[in-house]
């Protein structure tokens, strides 16, 4: 009897032998809120039907991916403690309509608002990872493709591809997604004036 009281007293002061060990919650990031259109920019003068921007699928999900290039550039890598709050085509997507309803004078649409539009936009994300180039320097890369269609034709208006470098401060996650965030506001910013410049041509 005594042997056994003296075991339970010594696994009570341990603790952490009861039941399993306790692990800290995963690290959840978004792309620091969406930016504002900057004074003097090109305005959009027509409705814009904004879709939503498509991913491969394994973009689909909230990992943050990285690539090692020093060892294999093809193979996608995701941290395990760290995570997106919603997969990458979510969060930029709402950045990017953040700022077309910022740029527009005639306003944005929705396909769920099933409302009529002079143009419809279509973001295509192709990558967006941190890449490392060695085991102490990173990078953000982002490419993506946008379409811009005319409506009332059924004609492609514009397409162009955009890449995205920029250096990480480190080489870990934090890092990672401070270069990506940068690079997502870049993107948005060069699609929308990309966008204006497009639909004033097309007023010719």
């Amino acid at each position: 009897m005594r042997t056994m009281l003296v075991m339970l007293l010594a696994a009570t002061l341990a603790g952490c032998s009861l039941g399993p060990e306790k692990k800290d919650a995963a690290a959840t990031y978004d792309l620091s809120g969406a930016p504002i259109a900057a004074a003097g920019n090109a305005r959009i003068r027509a409705t814009l039907l904004v879709q939503p921007v498509a991913a491969p699928g394994w973009l689909e999900s909230n990992a943050i991916v990285y690539r090692l290039n020093y060892q294999d550039a093809a193979r996608q890598l995701n941290y395990a403690n760290s995570r997106w709050a919603a997969p990458v085509a979510s969060l930029v997507a709402q950045r990017l309509r953040a700022q077309l309803a910022a740029a527009s004078d005639s306003g944005i649409v929705n396909l769920a608002d099933s409302a009529r539009a002079d143009y419809a936009l279509r973001v295509e994300l192709e990558e967006f990872s941190q890449v490392f180039d060695t085991a102490e320097t990173s990078r953000a890369v982002i490419v993506a493709r946008a379409s811009l269609v005319n409506v009332a034709r059924r004609s492609l208006q514009a397409q162009k591809t955009f890449t995205i470098d920029r250096p990480a401060a480190g080489a870990n996650a934090e890092s990672g997604v401070r270069a990506l965030s940068a690079g997502s506001a870049e993107l948005v910013d060069a699609i929308v004036a990309w966008t204006a410049a497009s639909l004033a041509q097309d007023k010719k």
